[in-house]
């Protein structure tokens, strides 16, 4: 018999007690119970020491803010989904000093040449945050392309403060993810950024240059 063969034998004669997999531990993941406020607070700090910045809001304060941070910007333009909450409460908020308002409603073909040379913000939705890594979870949809939190010079996100968690390991636990997952999902930590062989680091060589978040408290 050859060697290939002997191993082959062996594989065949093992019993399925020896092929079980060990269960994971994954008590070295867990953290101290925190407050929505102290998540919130690391948050902040974690994601601003990226780059990125935090804007604390209400429900009804966060059209203004937004309307307050897009002027001094002097962005002419935002991409807003067309069904998403946050795109109708921006159409109907009656806001003046909003700027024109875009919706991605288009097969990516015929929107690509405005999107990439046109768009100068998007705002989306977030599917939560990681307080530990100051990282917000994107899950794109039809209606929330992954381009609009991509390509855009300023990407904001709106993030619930009740759904920000500890850890990503938290996170996966308490929405379930294994019970489903969009085709592909994000993890933002502050705008793009990228580094050469002598690691030096750079912001906005690519997509977003910068990273706003309103949480909403």
């Amino acid at each position: 018999m050859s060697a290939r063969d002997s191993i082959l034998q062996r594989l065949r004669n093992r019993s399925g007690d020896e092929l079980s997999v060990p269960e994971c531990d994954f008590s070295v993941l867990q953290r101290p119970s925190s407050s929505v406020a102290d998540r919130v607070d690391q948050f902040e700090k974690t994601i601003e020491s990226v780059h990125g910045e935090v804007h604390r809001c209400t429900a009804d304060s966060w059209v203004a803010r937004l309307s307050e941070i897009l002027s001094a910007r002097g962005a002419r333009s935002l991409l807003i989904s067309r069904e998403h909450q946050i795109g109708r409460a921006l159409r109907e908020s009656g806001q003046d000093n909003l700027p024109e308002l875009l919706i991605y409603d288009e097969p990516i073909e015929s929107w690509q040449p405005h999107l990439f040379n046109n768009v100068e913000a998007s705002i989306t939705s977030t599917q939560g945050g990681i307080a530990e890594t100051g990282s917000l979870i994107l899950w794109p949809t039809p209606d929330e392309p992954r381009l609009m939190s991509l390509v855009p010079p300023i990407h904001i996100a709106v993030l619930e403060a009740s759904e920000l968690y500890a850890t990503f390991h938290e996170a996966m636990q308490a929405q379930n993810w294994a019970s489903g997952m969009p085709t592909n999902a994000l993890l933002v930590s502050g705008p793009s950024k990228t580094a050469d062989i002598e690691q030096t680091l750079a912001y906005g060589v690519h997509g977003p240059k910068e990273l706003i978040v309103l949480v909403i408290e």
